[in-house]
């Protein structure tokens, strides 16, 4: 069982295990950008999603909606209709396995969490339905907070910040002092600040440059940075599957400045950089 299992549960996060906590992405979508209809069938998925714990993967994120930019919602019945028999198969041959959900909407994540998720991944940072932050409470589980402006469909027309660092982190320590408030224990909280969610090329740099400021807000951090556009920007690489050394360069600069959690689609890639990163600045001096 991985260290993630043992400290990431409906129990809540436990902060003596400092990570890194490897997230694989697995979603049972037809339209993302990356992996978009490989793995709508249970079946698929679960082989997927095994070989991904297989290669290190700490936790499992599955989503039932697209969010890469210009996506069209799904209804809450379709996105469940989606979301659980692949939970449920997962877990039939992986029981240890430690499971996310990506949803917005509470009524998903009740029925995730019923068939043995063990988290919550909410890109709206528990905007999208007001119900959510109850679930999260009444599950006392974990709960990542993402920034996004606007909204899938538009939210890379023209994105605008004075101080991206600055109203990134504000937002975040907004959200995060309305969950405690609503009764969701602090260390159940983890932040995202966004990367690609209604961001340019220099909004995500700017972000990853100054990451420490999300990291000193006191909550473990996740980033989500694999295969996206921004690295494309960056090293000319057209499809998203050649995007791996980018998305490896930011999971060792983010975990270097302190982020805790990386969401992969390449786990193995990505768990092999964090093992020489971890071992070279965790080392004592002599």
């Amino acid at each position: 069982m991985g260290r993630t299992a043992r400290n990431i549960d409906r129990a809540g996060t436990r902060r003596k295990d400092p990570g890194p906590f490897i997230v694989g992405i697995l979603n049972v979508t037809p339209d993302s950008f990356s992996d978009g209809g490989d793995f709508l069938d249970p079946e698929a998925a679960a082989e997927h999603a095994a070989a991904m714990v297989d290669e290190g993967a700490d936790v499992l994120d599955v989503g039932g909606e697209s969010t890469r930019p210009g996506s069209d919602p799904v209804s809450q019945e379709e996105e469940i209709r989606r979301v659980v028999p692949v939970l449920e198969r997962i877990l039939s041959v992986r029981p240890e396995a430690v499971i996310s959900v990506d949803t917005y909407r509470a009524g998903t994540a009740t029925a995730a969490l019923e068939a043995g998720a063990s988290l919550v991944n909410d890109v709206t940072a528990l905007r999208g339905d007001p119900r959510m932050v109850s679930v999260i409470e009444a599950a006392a589980c974990p709960v990542i907070l993402m920034h996004m402006q606007g909204e899938p469909k538009t939210m890379q027309k023209e994105p605008h910040y004075q101080d991206v660092v600055r109203e990134v982190s504000d937002f975040l320590a907004e959200r995060a002092e309305y969950a405690v408030a609503a009764g969701v224990r602090p260390e159940n909280i983890i932040v995202d600040p966004g990367i690609g969610f209604g961001k340019n090329l220099e909004h995500n740099l700017a972000l990853l440059r100054n990451l420490d400021a999300i990291v000193d807000l006191g909550f473990r951090v996740l980033i989500g940075a694999s295969r996206k556009s921004f690295i494309k920007r960056i090293t000319g690489a057209q499809e998203a599957r050649d995007r791996v050394s980018g998305t490896v360069a930011t999971t060792v600069l983010a975990f270097e400045q302190g982020a805790t959690f990386f969401r992969v689609h390449d786990v193995r890639a990505n768990r092999e950089a964090l093992a020489v990163a971890e071992a070279v600045l965790r080392t004592p001096r002599r």
